[in-house]
C-alpha cells in the first residue's frame, strides 16, 4: 500500500525550530511534493511546495522563516521552519504526486505543530 508519512512536529516556544519530515512508502516521489497547514478553525493553506527540479514556492507570510528542500536519492522532502510564531500552529501536511504504480496524487497524515511558551 502506498502512503505518504509526515514526522518531525512538535511542541516547540516561539522563535524555536523545527525540521518536518515527509517521504512515500511503497512508491517514489513525482514531480510535485508540497507541504500544507490547517490550523483550527480555518481552512488548509498552501505553505510550500517544491518540484523534482528543485524549484519552490511560498506562502508570503513564511518566506524568510521556512525552507522546503527534497532528496530524490533518499525520497524525502523536508520542511525547515525557523523564527516559529504561535500563528504558525497547525497541523502540517504533505501532499505528493508519486508514480508507483500508478501516478496519483496522496495525502499524509499530518503532523501537529504547536507553538507556545
Amino acid at each position: 500500500q502506498v502512503r505518504v508519512v509526515e514526522s518531525g512536529g512538535g511542541l516547540v516556544q516561539p522563535g524555536g525550530s523545527l525540521r518536518l519530515s515527509c517521504t512515500v512508502s511503497g512508491s517514489i516521489f513525482g514531480n510535485y511534493v508540497g507541504w500544507y497547514r490547517q490550523a483550527p478553525g480555518k481552512q488548509r493553506e498552501l505553505v510550500a511546495y517544491i518540484l523534482s527540479a528543485g524549484s519552490t514556492k511560498y506562502l508570503d507570510s513564511v518566506k524568510g522563516r521556512f525552507t522546503i528542500s527534497r532528496d530524490n536519492v533518499q525520497n524525502m522532502v523536508y520542511l525547515q521552519i525557523d523564527s516559529l510564531k504561535p500563528e504558525d500552529t497547525a497541523v502540517y501536511y504533505c501532499n505528493a504526486q508519486v508514480r508507483l504504480p500508478v501516478s496519483e496524487n496522496l495525502w499524509g497524515q499530518g503532523t501537529q505543530v504547536t507553538v507556545s511558551s
